[in-house]
């Protein structure tokens, strides 16, 4: 999954990818924000733990890529679901200590 969002970021000019699978019935994730996000604040870490939490799960990274795994599959749409929510909560908290 790593590779696969590496293809798709080199791709990119900026933005924030998230992609999740399950395997074994486990959650697998995988974030990466581009460079030019991550001078604004973006955080790949920061963001994929709380996709994570909402799968029963934990992770982290640094600011362009981060991984995390997850306990419950059945909460793995819900949670990618919720990523522009995180992604704008992440500009919110910058535009706050600015």
């Amino acid at each position: 999954m790593r590779q696969i969002a590496d293809t798709v970021k080199d791709k990119l000019q900026s933005g924030v990818i998230v992609l999740g699978a399950v395997v074994d019935d486990k959650v697998n994730l995988v974030s990466m924000v581009t460079d030019d996000l991550v001078k604004l604040k973006l955080h790949a870490g920061n963001l994929i733990k709380e996709v994570a939490k909402l799968t029963g799960g934990g992770g982290g990274g640094r600011p362009n890529m981060a991984q995390a795994g997850g306990k419950d599959p059945s909460k793995l749409a819900e949670a990618l679901a919720q990523v522009v929510k995180f992604v704008e909560q992440q500009q919110a908290g910058k535009a706050r200590k600015q």
